[in-house]
């Protein structure tokens, strides 16, 4: 029955895009028929119609969403790389960066676990997106991204290449199809010690879960107390668990078509360079743009069309900007 509802809340919209397509029509030949009073027309026109390109194209994009999770939240990882402070910065900035555009799209964040780094930056952080259609779009940036700068920490101001790990996993409901057993879990509690202010709710009782048989580890201390902490991380594990089935499927997948699949952290999706010019380009796609700082500032719609896109296949590549 939600999947009926779902479905006939879609159909709805596209019926209410044909209508408003067909009314911008019949105005449009109303303007073309009064060449003394249609300026005030067409003016209605092009506002009108700018509206209903701009739902169009998000309509359009929710097509490509196709796979299973797309429709559901995210929780976001990015681990710093190799390279110490300059990486650990460099994680930090894509934290600000996926937050400023969920900002934008109206979607609620929360930090879920942060680890400073030793001078500036984080080690590591993990956070949470609700919304819907948040998963499909942000796959889009799991990965290594790659930063060129001059380094701010270098005081002779030399270039510097940093790297960080982007994981992307679905938000999965308590009965998704995935089990685990208590038994194959190591618990273990901690007084938090994250990033704080802004970033993370300080706590006494932040829960870390090893899943034994994979070796996964997940942290959580934005709650308040341990029960609540064991609980968001058991649904985080859930969510870890069904990405890596993603992901060996997609493995198996490719390795039947006879592709060369690499997963490991020199497979980089993405560089952002500042240094001696500044572009930003998707190595999988070939999307890019000269704003690096609009990039930086949340402006990822471009990226993630483009990966929707060249995820499905051959068609015409989102334009570079």
């Amino acid at each position: 029955m939600r999947r009926a509802d779902e479905l006939r809340s879609g159909i709805s919209a596209w019926r209410d895009l044909e209508q408003r397509a067909n009314g911008l029509a019949d105005m449009a030949e109303l303007a073309a028929a009064d060449p003394d009073g249609g300026e005030a027309i067409r003016a209605d026109l092009e506002r009108d119609l700018a509206a209903l390109q701009a739902d169009w194209a998000r309509m359009e994009q929710q097509l490509l969403l196709s796979e299973p999770f797309d429709e559901r939240g995210a929780i976001v990882s990015v681990h710093a790389g190799a390279g110490g402070t300059e990486s650990q910065d460099w994680a930090e900035m894509l934290l600000r960066m996926y937050l400023r555009w969920a900002e934008t799209n109206r979607l609620r964040t929360e930090i879920l676990e942060a680890t400073e780094g030793e001078e500036a930056g984080l080690k590591s952080v993990s956070f949470s997106v609700e919304g819907r259609w948040v998963y499909g779009r942000l796959r889009s940036e799991r990965g290594v991204h790659r930063l060129v700068r001059i380094s701010p920490y270098d005081s002779q101001k030399r270039r510097h290449t940093s790297f960080a790990l982007v994981e992307v996993m679905p938000e999965v409901p308590e009965d998704a199809t995935v089990e685990i057993d208590e038994k194959e879990l190591r618990v273990d509690t901690y007084r938090s010690s994250g990033a704080g202010g802004q970033h993370v709710n300080k706590t006494d009782s932040a829960v870390r879960l090893t899943h034994l048989p994979t070796g996964i580890v997940v942290a959580v201390q934005s709650e308040r107390s341990q029960h609540q902490n064991k609980e968001r991380a058991m649904s985080v594990l859930r969510a870890k668990l069904i990405e890596r089935q993603e992901e060996e499927r997609e493995a198996e997948l490719a390795r039947l078509r006879g592709e060369h699949v690499e997963a490991g952290w020199g497979n980089q999706i993405r560089s952002y360079v500042l240094q001696p010019y500044t572009m930003v380009k998707d190595l999988r796609t070939g999307v890019e743009t000269s704003n690096p700082t609009g990039v930086l500032d949340g402006d990822l719609d471009r990226f993630i069309e483009g990966y929707l896109r060249w995820r499905v296949g051959p068609g015409d590549p989102t334009p570079a900007a």
